[in-house]
């Protein structure tokens, strides 16, 4: 007890020991700089100065990925929600802006373009950029996939806080080199702006391998309805039909997307042999995407209280998620 007493008083402020690290920063120490962020926050935890921690991390979060030190900055992103899980702070506004300040400090670099690849020079400067990239995203989903579990444990929503499935799903189509839609749904249909999730599907379908658009459409709507959410289900479709009239983007007319529509209708009324009349007749198209079928039982489910008839039927369903997230 008297240890940990004398602990507290021997440690100084936290605004004193960030502007000692932060001489270090500004010299170009970025690993010496590492070190010290992670030693000091380390006391400040063990001595229960949970908050103390945390303007550590935060402050060394930041400084690093303004200079550009991704894996650094990354790391103590991490930490950072370690800490808030150690002080068991609660899920708030306050605390999600504190998350936020950290992600708007990632770094969104564009790819190069128009590289000659036959030229030596290109071909290292694409490698480079694209090994940057995936660096840049495999650190922030790990920072906000950490905070988005904290989330869940501490007062979220089941499925975790909406804004930070929000930031993640944008980081990730924003900063993949070739994006991978299925993990961008994942976490947009979790957040609450579908109207930008609309936005980037628009853009997507802009640049798509053709016979892509209406998947990703497709896919996006049903994962909203497994959910049971039939409003940002009806808002997204709606979004985007609006969005292609303004931009230079042919909207889809396919019967996956006919299929889609009427379901939309359909799931408005107690009309389950409507539902069971559109999986038969759309059967070829559902069946294009093996996790289509999986997202109607669930749906089924959802709506219409069908019970599945096998256990063992939900389980590619958490495959797919676990690989999605």
């Amino acid at each position: 007890m008297f240890r940990e007493r004398a602990k507290r008083v021997l440690l100084s402020s936290a605004k004193e020991t960030t502007e000692k690290i932060k001489k270090v920063v500004d010299e170009g120490n970025y690993y010496g700089a590492q070190q010290m962020y992670k030693s000091f926050s380390a006391r400040y935890t063990g001595a229960e100065r949970y908050l103390d921690a945390l303007n550590i991390l935060q402050s060394g979060a930041c400084l690093q990925l303004e200079n550009g030190q991704v894996t650094c900055g990354a790391e103590l992103a991490v930490l950072f929600v370690e800490a808030l899980v150690k002080g068991k702070f609660p899920y708030d506004d306050d605390t999600v802006d504190r998350i936020r300040k950290i992600y708007k400090k990632f770094p969104r670099i564009p790819v190069p373009q128009h590289l000659d690849l036959a030229d030596d020079d290109d071909m290292q400067r694409l490698q480079e950029a694209l090994g940057a990239a995936k660096t840049r995203v495999d650190g922030c989903s790990s920072f906000l996939k950490a905070a988005i579990r904290w989330s869940i444990e501490f007062g979220a929503h089941r499925n975790g806080s909406p804004e930070l499935h929000d930031m993640l799903a944008e980081y990730i189509y924003s900063e993949s080199p070739e994006v991978d839609m299925t993990r961008v749904s994942y976490h947009f249909v979790r957040g609450k702006n579908p109207k930008k999730f609309a936005s980037t599907l628009v853009n997507f379908m802009g640049k798509c391998y053709p016979g892509e658009d209406d998947l990703a459409i497709v896919r996006a709507v049903l994962m909203y309805l497994s959910l049971g959410n039939l409003r940002d289900a009806n808002t997204l479709l709606d979004e985007v039909k609006k969005q292609v009239q303004s931009r230079e983007v042919e909207f889809p007319r396919t019967e996956l997307m006919q299929l889609i529509n009427y379901l939309l209708q359909t799931l408005q009324r107690d009309a389950l042999p409507l539902f069971n009349m559109l999986r038969q007749r759309y059967k070829s198209s559902i069946d294009k995407e093996p996790v289509f079928n999986e997202f109607l039982d669930e749906i089924a489910e959802k709506f219409y209280g069908v019970q599945r008839r096998n256990p063992m039927q939900g389980m590619f369903g958490d495959i797919f998620k676990m690989m999605a997230g």
